[in-house]
């Protein structure tokens, strides 16, 4: 690669003479054949909050910013506010057996996420606040709701796609690696949440990285990636692994 260097000699970044900042993403629903993801609206709350109760011992509230609650009304007030939120931008997740059960207005939902840090000018956009009940978690319904928020964003021509999360959740860090976010280092000491520290590990995708992802993600949802038993022939961490640029 030869390093572009301006008049003085300095070098600089490529140029982007053909690239427009994106649209802000819609608010709208995305359906696969897992899953459904639709606008997270406040009638979403008791069918999240009964959700939430798989989880006996609140494990998975544990690194998210809000929560746990002890009261419904309080969860409610923030699903009314989340729900109200342009950025983030909160999405419901249904599973596809819920839709199939009632249609468009199932009210059985499976966990929320997210859009956030929604920056068009700079070609970025984060996902996150994502919070899956245990029924929705290590499914391929999670996977490709993952695959349908990715799909979005570089569909709309965003150049970065970000993961970021406690340095001490293994669980998600392991998880941006499977999805393909490439590991990008700590920031120490970047936040303060629940009265504790947070270093934050950031994980990223972009662009021109999106093609390989896009065809690792159809690979392994087609149906011929499942047995009889709907066990997976094939990870998807092992179609990601060749795409990521750094791992850790």
């Amino acid at each position: 690669m030869v390093m572009r260097t301006n008049e003085l000699g300095q070098p600089i970044g490529d140029a982007l003479p053909h690239w427009d900042a994106p649209a802000w993403p819609p608010h709208q629903a995305m359906t696969g054949r897992f899953c459904a993801l639709r606008p997270l609206r406040v009638d979403d709350a008791a069918g999240l909050w009964e959700a939430f109760a798989e989880d006996v011992d609140g494990r998975g509230w544990t690194y998210l910013w809000q929560g746990p609650y002890e009261r419904f009304e309080d969860f409610a007030a923030w699903v009314a506010t989340s729900a109200a939120s342009q950025d983030p931008q909160f999405y419901t997740l249904l599973t596809a057996a819920d839709l199939r059960d009632v249609g468009a207005d199932a009210t059985r939902v499976a966990g929320v996420a997210s859009y956030l840090r929604i920056a068009p000018a700079a070609g970025t956009i984060e996902v996150g606040h994502i919070h899956f009940a245990p029924r929705l978690q290590q499914t391929p319904a999670a996977t490709e709701a993952m695959f349908q928020m990715m799909q979005r964003v570089f569909a709309l021509g965003y150049r970065r796609y970000e993961w970021k999360c406690d340095a001490l959740n293994e669980p998600s860090r392991r998880a941006a690696q499977r999805f393909g976010f490439s590991y990008e280092g700590i920031f120490r000491q970047a936040l303060v949440y629940k009265h504790r520290n947070r270093d934050t590990a950031w994980y990223a995708c972009i662009d021109r990285e999106w093609p390989a992802l896009q065809a690792a993600y159809e690979t392994w949802l087609s149906p011929d990636n499942f047995d009889d038993q709907g066990r997976q022939r094939v990870s998807l961490a092992t179609l990601t692994h060749p795409i990521l640029a750094a791992r850790g």
